[in-house]
């Protein structure tokens, strides 16, 4: 990547926030722009922390972030892995099977390109940038060049910011005002309790049941939080199964 490309994206990223301090909306909405994408998000995802949708650049990319959230699949839980994961069609029979629940509710959705970017530096994996068009196609070599340095740069603010917005020494995310759905870290924390499981278990457990009944995740948490609802151990003969 030339300095050339990495200034001129840098420019505009600085024209997009009009004297503002650049922030990652500036940085998405030049992403939006340079790849022909019609909308994008920001999550973010650390260790065993459950997955956060920190920024969306409208209700489309709202709607199709918090599907990925509810069904813990899809090409943005594909690129935390550390690979990009882009997807030219999801209508296409290997994406259905791959991705059984995201990818029609992404498509009635509005959306039928995902293109994930990892947020990721060194070692250090912080989460997917997603970009989101409404018509099939894949990018070309200048647009995934561009996507990939702006998705460095979206790195360089979410590291810039407070301290509060840095993670920990133990890669862990600390809780912020700003996150949408902390209710979701809360429910996780609780569920780890009543159930008597990882992490890990109790995010899968709260999945299931917000896709078993048809329900956002950030609905199924709020429940959770309110003593609405509550799991119960697993009987010993499954649990060791």
């Amino acid at each position: 990547m030339s300095p050339e490309r990495r200034l001129r994206l840098w420019d505009l990223v600085v024209a997009e926030a009009r004297g503002a301090v650049v922030a990652v909306e500036h940085v998405c909405a030049v992403s939006v722009t340079v790849t022909g994408a019609d909308s994008a998000a920001v999550a973010v995802s650390l260790r065993s922390t459950p997955r956060e949708v920190l920024w969306a650049s409208d209700p489309v990319a709202s709607r199709v972030a918090e599907l990925t959230v509810t069904f813990g699949e899809g090409p943005s839980v594909d690129a935390t892995s550390g690979v990009p994961a882009l997807v030219g069609d999801l209508t296409a029979p290997y994406c259905q099977a791959r991705w059984p629940a995201f990818a029609p509710a992404a498509v009635a959705g509005g959306v039928r390109a995902v293109f994930a970017l990892p947020l990721q530096i060194g070692g250090i994996r912080l989460g997917v940038l997603d970009l989101y068009r409404a018509r099939a196609g894949d990018l070309d070599g200048e647009q995934l060049a561009d996507a990939l340095v702006l998705a460095d740069t979206v790195c360089a603010v979410l590291l810039d910011g407070p301290a509060q917005s840095r993670p920990d020494q133990d890669g862990r995310w600390p809780a912020q005002p700003e996150l949408r759905h902390p209710e979701v870290h809360q429910a996780t924390g609780m569920v780890t309790v009543q159930m008597g499981v990882s992490v890990d278990v109790a995010l899968v457990r709260l999945r299931a049941y917000a896709y078993a009944h048809d329900r956002s995740l950030r609905d199924v948490a709020g429940d959770v939080v309110g003593r609405r609802l509550r799991f119960e151990p697993e009987p010993a003969a499954e649990r060791d199964s």
